[in-house]
């Protein structure tokens, strides 16, 4: 189970331990994508070590002789660098967070150094790209106060209002031999042009940035039109 993570000569007791441990923490949806054991030069008998999962890093330090174990952890989401810095002995591997708490292994193989930088890297990229998208939905969220609850229901009933012909009053007939009166002048009142035309022009700016689709642009634009 632990042969994927002795590539790069890592100790395979030392990731033995780890991943014994890791097994029991990882949430549900999360894998283990590598890990890395300290390589001190004469003594390395309790080795630092560093797991990455899909959704964190975790540093690991033996405690109490190696009969146990203490780790941090850090999520994605809060970290803001990650840095590989190869020395004469080894490389040091750090993290910094959002709110600036940092945290560093050393004497780690060059290699192993390496491809924690990698993965870390890719994990980093994964991160900002659903950061994006979370902020987009957010602005998409937040832009105007027009409402969309069910567009295709807007369009049936502004397409009812036109379809509906104008009632016709028929005037009772005059009794003879008085001429009927002219009808009297049908008087409508005078659309609102600026409060709609700042309602459209709101609601095609909402289209031209992306931000409604075609049909939730056809059906507001009815549903306003309607209202004449």
């Amino acid at each position: 189970m632990i042969e994927k993570f002795l590539n790069e000569e890592q100790d395979p007791k030392a990731v033995e331990k780890v991943y014994s441990r890791l097994v029991d923490l990882l949430s549900s949806g999360e894998e283990i994508i590598y890990i890395a054991v300290q390589k001190k030069p004469l003594v390395n008998l309790f080795p630092d070590c560093i797991a990455i999962t899909n959704k964190r890093v975790l540093f690991f330090t033996p405690a109490n002789l190696g009969l146990s174990i203490k780790f941090v952890d850090f999520v994605w989401k809060d970290i803001v660098d990650v840095h590989t810095k190869e020395e004469i002995i080894g490389a040091v591997f750090s993290v910094k967070t959002t709110n600036g708490a940092e945290m560093a292994v050393d004497y780690l193989p060059k290699v192993q150094g390496r491809k924690l930088y990698q993965y870390a890297q890719e994990r980093k990229e994964i991160e900002r790209e659903a950061r994006r998208q979370r902020e987009l939905e957010q602005k998409r969220a937040e832009s105007g106060s027009i409402q969309f609850d069910n567009p295709s229901a807007h369009a049936a009933t502004a397409q009812q209002a036109y379809a509906a012909p104008a009632p016709v009053v028929t005037p009772p007939p005059a009794p003879a031999p008085v001429a009927p009166p002219a009808p009297a002048p049908i008087v409508q009142e005078a659309p609102k042009p600026d409060e709609l035309t700042e309602k459209l022009k709101k609601l095609k700016t909402l289209f031209d940035n992306g931000l409604i689709s075609q049909e939730e642009y056809n059906a507001k634009k009815l549903d306003l039109l309607s209202e004449l």
